[in-house]
C-alpha cells in the first residue's frame, strides 16, 4: 500500500513564514529524529521517483487530510500546504483541529503564536513534527 496518494502536480510554497524555537536556541535534531526524517524523505522517494524538499511533503500531508485526490488550483496547492501546516503545529499545541467544512475541508485555530525563530530552526522543528506525523499515522514501512 503506498505511503501517500501518487501525484502528478508542481507545487512549491514561497515561504513558510514559521516561528518556532525553543528556548535554548535554535531548535536542533537528535540523531534518532535525524535518522527518522531521512527514512521518511528514503520512503517518499521510493514511492515517488525523486527525494521530496519540504514543501513537497507538506503538499503531500496536505492531500492526506483533505482526503481527496484529483488536480488542485494553485490556490488549493497553497491551502493543502497550510492545512498540512496547521496539521503538524497542532502537535505541540499551536493550533487545533476545529471543524470540516461542506466541501470536506479541514479548518484549523491557532491557540498560540509560535515564538519567533531563524529558518533552520523552522525547517528542524518541521522535521521532527513530519516524523511524528509519519510515526502517529504508521506511514512508514516496518522494514
Amino acid at each position: 500500500m503506498p505511503l501517500l496518494p501518487k501525484i502528478s502536480l508542481c507545487f512549491y510554497l514561497a515561504s513558510l513564514n514559521l516561528s518556532l524555537q525553543n528556548d535554548s536556541g535554535p531548535f536542533l535534531l537528535d540523531d534518532a529524529t535525524k535518522a527518522k526524517w531521512y527514512r521518511v524523505v528514503f520512503e517518499l522517494k521510493k514511492q515517488f521517483g525523486k527525494k521530496p524538499d519540504m514543501n513537497g511533503i507538506l503538499f503531500l500531508i496536505g492531500v492526506r487530510e483533505l482526503g481527496q485526490t484529483r488536480e488542485f488550483a494553485k490556490h488549493e496547492k497553497m491551502d493543502l500546504m497550510h492545512i498540512a501546516t496547521c496539521k503538524l503545529l497542532s502537535y505541540e499545541g499551536y493550533y487545533a483541529y476545529e471543524k470540516t467544512d461542506a466541501d470536506g475541508w479541514p479548518h484549523y485555530r491557532r491557540l498560540q503564536r509560535p515564538p519567533f525563530a531563524e529558518l533552520l530552526s523552522q525547517e528542524n522543528k518541521l522535521r521532527k513534527l513530519v516524523v511524528t506525523y509519519f510515526e502517529e499515522n504508521n506511514l512508514l514501512d516496518s522494514n
